[in-house]
């Protein structure tokens, strides 16, 4: 009896969690399509009906983050994204630069995980890693008062202090100049964001 549609579909969704997991935590180079199939609980024989090939795979991996595991993320952090404000802004700060986010390598960010690898992936990939900053842009900016162009310096600020606070602090060995550089980040992208009146 053939599957329908909607098991190609759970399938799919499966594989592409899995990967993304593994990803997170190993890298491209490390993870195979066989950890992916077992991990997804599948043969290896059905991956190549719903992805051309590990790189096909990994640009799903990272794209799929904004609407999935991101969306859980945004949710559980109370950011509702028709309702922007600094104080959501905030938020999401709060939220993105936890040492709960920082530890959790299976569920991170790609933008944290996944830097210098997506660097030296095709441009597949480095598209829909480039989508996920450019979501978290959009939302800085959407919060912020002001004129245009001061409002999309502040978000790319934010964007940059964020991302970059936390792959550095994830890069380190030393847990307290690891949860030093956390901490400075949120303090420095807080400012910006809720900056004190004169």
């Amino acid at each position: 009896m053939p599957y329908s549609p909607d098991h190609a579909i759970k399938s799919k969704a499966r594989i592409t969690e899995a990967a993304r997991v593994l990803f997170n935590k190993h890298g491209f180079e490390k993870v195979t399509i066989d950890m992916v199939m077992e991990k997804a609980g599948l043969t290896r024989g059905g991956f190549y009906r719903h992805f051309k090939n590990k790189e096909a795979l990994y640009a799903a991996a990272v794209q799929s983050f904004l609407m999935n595991k991101g969306a859980e993320w945004r949710s559980d952090a109370g950011i509702d994204t028709r309702n922007l404000s600094p104080e959501m802004a905030q938020q999401m700060l709060d939220s993105y630069l936890s040492t709960k986010h920082l530890g959790a390598l299976e569920d991170q960010c790609p933008l944290i995980a996944l830097p210098s690898d997506v660097a030296r992936q095709a441009p597949d990939v480095q598209r829909a890693y480039q989508e996920i900053l450019t979501a978290m842009v959009w939302l800085f900016e959407s919060t912020q008062d002001g004129d245009p162009a001061a409002q999309r310096h502040r978000a790319l600020t934010m964007t940059a202090l964020c991302v970059g606070g936390m792959v550095l602090a994830r890069s380190i060995p030393d847990s307290d100049l690891a949860e030093e550089v956390r901490a400075a980040a949120y303090r420095a992208v807080s400012e910006i964001n809720t900056p004190k009146t004169p």
